[in-house]
C-alpha cells in the first residue's frame, strides 16, 4: 500500500493518475479515429478536470509540481509507480523529498547508540520514568547525548545490557553515573509517544492552527491542519525535526512563517507531555535543551 506524507499528497497523486488515465484514453480514441465533433467538445471540457492550479487552497504551480515529481514515475503498464524516497516507499507529488520530513523521521524499530562521557564525567541527559519505562526528558545542547542523536521522548530500553523496564529515574541515573566514561551502549526506541504530521501552506501561507505555550488550542476548518488530522490538546515538540520545547511562542511562529511550503510537526498528547515535564523548571529547559537542527 502506498504511503503519503500528507492527505494533499494522496489527493494530488490521485488527480495526476486521473489525468494520466484520461490522456491515455484520448490517445487511444484518436488513434482509432473514433472521436466525433461532439466527443471532441466533451473532451475539451473533461480535460479541465481535475485542475491542480488551486487545489485545496494550495498554490500548485506547474513549477512546484514538476520540482517534486521525480518521486513519481510512470509505470510502462500505465499507472504511476513508487520510487524510494529515502524515508519510506511513498508517493509525494507535493511534499517531495522535503528535508524537514527527513529531519523528523522516526524509526519504527530499535536502534543502538554508543557514547562516552565528557570531561566533566557527564553525558547531558535527564531521564523520566513513565508506565514502567525510562524516557528522555532533557538532552543538553553540545553534550554527548545530543551528539549521538538522542531526543526528547526517546525510550531507553537498555543501558550497557541492563533492561530498564521497571526502573525509576534515580536508578537509571545511577546506572549512567556508574557506567564507563569511555563507552556507554544504549538500546533506544524513537519517541513512542510522539507522531509526525506533514502540513502544506495554502496560497496565503497558512497551515491552519493556533497554539499557546506550545500547546495546540484550535484548528481552522478546511485547512491542511484539519485535513491531516492535527489535534488540539497536543504539544509541539519539533518543527521540521528541530526541537521547540522551551522555545517561546513568538520564536515558534517565526519558524513556521519562515519555513517553506511544507512543514512537518512532531506532536505529543498534552497529558503525556505534562507528565514528562513534571518537576523540571522551564528556565532549565530554555537554557539547556538541545534546539539544534538535526543533520540528515
Amino acid at each position: 500500500m502506498s504511503l503519503y506524507p500528507s492527505l494533499e499528497d494522496m489527493k494530488v497523486d490521485q488527480a495526476l493518475q486521473a489525468q494520466e488515465q484520461f490522456a491515455q484514453q484520448q490517445n487511444m480514441a484518436a488513434i482509432d479515429g473514433a472521436l466525433s465533433p461532439e466527443a471532441g467538445a466533451a473532451r475539451a471540457q473533461t480535460s479541465l478536470y481535475p485542475a491542480l492550479e488551486e487545489y485545496m487552497g494550495l498554490s500548485l504551480t506547474s513549477n512546484e509540481i514538476s520540482r517534486n515529481m521525480p518521486l513519481v514515475v510512470k509505470n510502462p503498464a500505465g499507472p504511476l509507480a513508487l520510487r524510494h524516497s529515502g524515508l519510506n516507499q511513498m508517493v509525494a507529488p507535493v511534499t517531495g523529498n522535503d528535508i524537514g520530513l527527513r529531519r523528523a523521521e522516526t524509526q519504527s524499530g530499535i536502534r543502538e547508540v554508543t557514547l562516552c562521557k565528557d570531561g566533566e564525567e557527564k553525558i547531558g541527559l535527564r531521564l523520566r520514568a513513565i508506565d514502567k519505562g525510562i524516557f528522555v526528558q532533557l538532552v543538553q545542547a553540545g553534550k554527548p547525548a545530543a551528539l549521538v542523536g538522542l531526543r526528547f521522548g526517546d525510550q531507553i530500553l537498555q543501558i550497557d545490557g541492563q533492561n530498564c523496564c521497571g526502573w525509576d529515574a534515580d536508578k537509571a541515573h545511577k546506572a549512567l553515573k556508574k557506567a564507563s566514561a569511555e563507552r556507554i551502549v544504549m538500546a533506544v526506541r524513537d519517541r513512542p509517544f510522539e507522531r509526525t504530521i506533514t502540513l502544506h501552506k495554502d496560497s496565503a501561507g497558512y497551515v491552519g492552527f493556533t497554539f499557546k505555550n506550545g500547546k495546540i488550542t484550535s484548528i481552522a476548518k478546511d485547512t491542511s491542519a484539519a485535513r491531516n488530522g492535527l489535534l488540539i490538546d497536543h504539544h509541539l515538540c519539533e518543527v521540521n525535526g528541530q526541537n521547540v520545547i522551551g522555545v517561546k511562542d513568538a520564536q515558534i511562529s517565526e519558524m513556521l512563517q519562515t519555513a517553506g511550503s511544507v512543514i512537518t510537526l512532531t506532536i505529543m498528547p498534552s497529558y503525556i507531555y505534562d507528565h514528562m515535564m513534571k518537576k523540571m523548571a522551564f528556565s532549565l529547559v530554555k537554557k539547556q535543551m538541545d534546539h539544534s537542527i538535526p543533520e540528515v
